[in-house]
């Protein structure tokens, strides 16, 4: 491969990392022709914008669909007791369940799976600057990969309210760089405390049983506490302070355009969980 080529031509780049320069260069265009100061950090703000009014159909329906999980969590725990020896029994018993209560349990994967080939190209896009600055050559090459003319780069200005978006705090060595990793470890943890299913629905008092329309066939009263549900606890409260310590290390040896990203998806995410939360 040329060692000049900005973005190679495979499957994955074609599909997702070179549309997702193009968007962010249609961006940039329109900005920078109106003069916009920090037109790089807005074209980033943008996108974000972009890729949430294009994703909240999708964000409502898993949201609303974690919810119904939480509702349903005693009928599956009880399941999980029941069946806890026979696997197939249990996915039988447990797809039914979630038949019976309209819940696909892998909505909640789509965002994520929808969301990830924009980061990637966002970082692939940003590591370009990272590595080249705003030299002739770089901006030449990002324009070779460009759909129509009108979309090519004249001038790149990275700077975005005294912060560099294509260097790392790590790197930029200036204390107020530091804030960056510190705020969108804050915002992690909010996001994870404030806005998860778990957050929103109230605790869900043990069923009836004169609830037959999800009662699971068979039930006996839980003696015993159980076990994986005292895991997952665990683990649940866990990565709600180890993975908003992690995206902060990430911010950290980043580049500050990546964390702006990050940090307004974050921010939207809490806006959208708490505002469907009120709703349903």
């Amino acid at each position: 491969m040329n060692k000049s080529a900005v973005i190679s031509h495979n499957i994955f780049n074609s599909i997702f990392v070179i549309p997702t320069l193009n968007l962010l260069a249609l961006f940039l265009v329109m900005f920078n022709a109106i003069h916009l100061p920090g037109a790089f950090g807005f074209s980033i703000i943008a996108l974000v914008l972009l890729v949430r009014m294009l994703l909240h159909p999708v964000f409502v329906q898993m949201i609303k669909s974690q919810q119904k999980i939480a509702e349903i969590k005693p009928h599956l725990d009880k399941l999980q007791a029941k069946h806890k020896k026979d696997p197939k029994m249990l996915q039988q018993e447990q797809m039914r369940l979630y038949k019976e209560a309209g819940i696909n349990p892998a909505s909640g994967c789509l965002t994520a799976i929808i969301q990830m080939p924009v980061f990637i190209g966002l970082y692939s896009t940003l590591n370009i600057f990272l590595h080249d600055g705003t030299s002739a050559k770089a901006i030449n090459e990002i324009n070779k990969i460009l759909y129509i003319p009108a979309l090519k780069i004249q001038h790149v200005d990275t700077h975005f309210f005294g912060l560099n978006l294509a260097v790392s705090p790590q790197k930029a060595g200036m204390w107020f760089y530091y804030l960056v990793p510190v705020v969108t470890g804050l915002l992690q943890y909010a996001q994870a405390k404030y806005a998860t299913p778990q957050a929103l629905t109230p605790a869900t008092p043990a069923p009836k049983k004169s609830d037959k329309k999800l009662a699971v066939k068979g039930e006996e009263p839980e003696e015993k506490k159980d076990s994986q549900g005292d895991f997952q606890k665990a683990m649940n409260t866990q990565m709600k302070y180890f993975f908003p310590f992690m995206i902060g290390y990430f911010a950290f040896t980043l580049p500050v355009g990546l964390s702006l990203y990050w940090n307004i998806f974050s921010i939207f995410s809490i806006l959208q969980y708490r505002r469907v939360s009120k709703s349903s």
